[in-house]
C-alpha cells in the first residue's frame, strides 16, 4: 500500500500553476476607427513607440523633478502599491487549493495516580502524526478561482497604473495653471502701472483745464479695474498653488514653485498613434478587459459549485509510551470522501446566475471604457487643433491692440483724440495680453490631456 499511496499522491500533484493566459473573445471588443479623425499635426504613426517619461517633453527642471517627487512620496500612490500587493496575496491564497494541504501535529501528556491512591509510577505518552488532504479539481473550480485572482492582480496593477498616470497629468496641469495665473499676475501688474502712468497724465491735463473730471473719474475707475483684476489673479494663483501641493501630497507651506515662463516651455509635438493601438495602451481598458477575463474565471467557480466534489486525505500517526520507540509501530489512513449538492434552496443557482449578470456588467462597462478612450482623445486633438488656430489670430490680434493703443495714447497727449477711445484701447490691450497667456496654457495643458487620453506618449520611429 505503501508505494500505491506515494505514487497516487504524485499523480495527485497539479503542475497546474503555470496556468495558459486567458483571452477575450473577439465579440467582445469594440471595433477601432481606422484612423483619427482631427489628427492634424499628430497624424497616426503605425511606427510610433512607447514614451514613458512624456511630461519631459516640456523642457522644465521643476515640473520633472515635481513629477518623480511625486513617484516616491505621493501617498495616492502609495496606497494603490499596498493594493496591488493586497492582490498578490490574494492570489497566493487562491492558488493554494491546486496543491496538497499537509498538517503536521505532536503531542505530549504525562499521567500520575491522586497522591495515596496507589504507588503506580507516573505514565507518559508520547504521538506524532502528519496529514494531507487534497480536494481533486475535477471540474476546475480551483483553477478556475486562481485564474480570477491572477485576472485581478492585473486589475489591480491597471488600477496603480491608472492612478500614476491621473496624478502626474494633473500635477502637470496644476502646475502649468500656478505658472499661468502667476505670469498674469505679473501682465495685470504691469497693465496697472500704464493705467496709474496715464491716470498722472489725466490728472496733469484736469489741473491745466484740458480735461474734464468725466475723464478723470473714468480713468481713476479703470486703475480699481486693473487693481482688482490683479487681486483676483492673485487669489487664484494661490490656490492652483493649494491644489498642487495637495495632489504633491506636501502641505502648502512645504511647497516652493519657481518662476518659470509658459513662453519658454516647448509644445510637445505628440503622436497620437493608431486608434487601434490605445486599447493596448490605456490602463483603464487593460483595467475593465482584466475585470471581465476575472469575471469568466468566477463564472466556472459558480458553475463547478453546482457539481460533486472529491476530495482525499491520508496521514501518518503514532504514540507511545516511550520516545525511543515512538515510530516502532506508525499507522496510515487513507480515506476518500464525495460530497455532492442535493438542496440548499436555489442558492447555488443563484450565485451562478450572479456571475453571469456581473460578467454581463463588466462586458458593457468594458465596451464603454473603450468608447470613452475613443472619445478622449478625439477631444484632445481637436482642442489642440483649435487652439493652435486661436493662437495664430490672437497674436495678430495682440499686435494691433499694441499699436492702437500706442497711437491713441500719442493723440490722447497732444489733444487729439478723447479720453474714452484710449480707454478702450487699454482694455483692449490687457484682454489681449492676457489671452495670450491663457491660449498658451490651454495649448500646453491641452498636450496633457493628450498625454493621458493616449494612456502615455508615442514617439515617432526613426527606423
Amino acid at each position: 500500500m505503501k508505494p500505491f499511496t506515494l505514487a497516487l499522491l504524485l499523480v495527485l500533484l497539479p503542475a497546474c500553476r503555470n496556468l495558459p493566459p486567458q483571452t477575450l473573445k473577439p465579440q467582445d471588443t469594440v471595433a477601432a476607427p481606422a484612423q483619427w479623425r482631427h489628427a492634424g499635426s499628430t497624424a497616426p504613426d503605425a511606427q510610433a513607440s512607447q514614451q514613458a517619461a512624456w511630461w519631459q517633453s516640456f523642457g522644465n527642471a521643476e515640473l520633472n523633478a515635481l513629477i518623480a517627487s511625486a513617484d516616491s512620496a505621493s501617498f495616492n500612490i502609495a496606497a494603490a502599491a499596498a493594493r496591488v500587493r493586497q492582490a498578490q496575496a490574494q492570489a497566493v491564497v487562491a492558488g493554494a487549493p491546486l496543491l496538497p494541504e499537509v498538517n503536521g501535529s505532536a503531542s505530549l501528556g504525562r499521567q500520575r495516580p491522586l497522591a495515596g491512591l496507589g504507588n503506580s509510577a507516573p505514565l507518559s505518552q508520547y504521538g506524532a502524526g502528519i496529514a494531507a488532504s487534497y480536494e481533486i479539481d475535477f471540474w476546475g473550480k480551483n483553477r478556475a478561482a486562481y485564474q480570477a485572482a491572477l485576472a485581478n492582480l492585473q486589475a489591480s496593477q491597471y488600477d496603480s497604473d491608472t492612478i500614476g498616470l491621473t496624478l502626474r497629468a494633473s500635477i502637470a496641469n496644476s502646475w502649468l495653471q500656478t505658472t499661468g495665473l502667476r505670469e498674469r499676475v505679473q501682465i495685470a501688474a504691469r497693465n496697472l502701472e500704464n493705467a496709474e502712468r496715464v491716470l498722472q497724465l489725466v490728472q496733469a491735463r484736469f489741473a491745466a483745464g484740458a480735461a474734464t473730471a468725466i475723464e478723470l473719474a473714468q480713468q481713476r475707475g479703470l486703475v480699481a479695474a486693473q487693481q482688482r483684476s490683479r487681486a483676483l489673479l492673485q487669489q487664484q494663483a494661490t490656490a492652483a498653488e493649494a491644489t498642487l501641493a495637495t495632489l504633491l501630497s506636501r502641505p502648502v507651506t512645504a511647497l516652493e514653485v519657481q518662476s518659470s515662463s509658459l513662453l519658454a516651455l516647448n509644445i510637445p509635438q505628440a503622436q497620437a498613434g493608431l486608434p487601434s493601438q490605445l486599447l493596448i495602451r490605456r490602463p483603464d481598458i487593460a483595467r475593465a478587459e482584466a475585470s471581465l477575463l476575472a469575471a469568466d474565471a468566477n463564472i466556472e467557480v459558480a458553475r463547478a459549485a453546482m457539481l460533486p466534489s472529491i476530495s482525499l486525505t491520508a496521514g501518518v500517526s503514532t504514540q507511545s509510551e516511550h520516545l525511543r520507540g515512538m515510530w516502532s509501530n506508525p499507522l496510515y489512513n487513507l480515506a476518500a470522501g464525495l460530497t455532492a449538492p442535493i438542496f440548499n434552496a436555489g442558492r447555488l443557482a443563484a450565485q451562478r446566475d450572479v456571475a453571469l449578470a456581473r460578467r454581463e456588467e463588466l462586458l458593457a462597462n468594458y465596451r464603454q471604457a473603450i468608447i470613452n478612450a475613443f472619445s478622449d482623445v478625439e477631444l484632445a486633438l481637436n482642442l489642440i487643433k483649435g487652439l493652435e488656430q486661436q493662437a495664430q489670430a490672437q497674436a495678430l490680434e495682440l499686435e494691433n491692440a499694441e499699436r492702437a493703443f500706442a497711437l491713441a495714447e500719442s493723440r490722447y497727449r497732444a489733444g487729439a483724440e478723447t479720453l474714452l477711445t484710449m480707454l478702450d484701447t487699454q482694455r483692449t490691450l490687457f484682454a489681449a495680453q492676457d489671452l495670450k497667456l491663457q491660449l498658451r496654457q490651454l495649448r500646453l495643458q491641452s498636450s496633457v490631456d493628450l498625454y493621458r487620453a493616449l494612456g502615455g506618449g508615442w514617439l515617432v520611429s526613426t527606423g
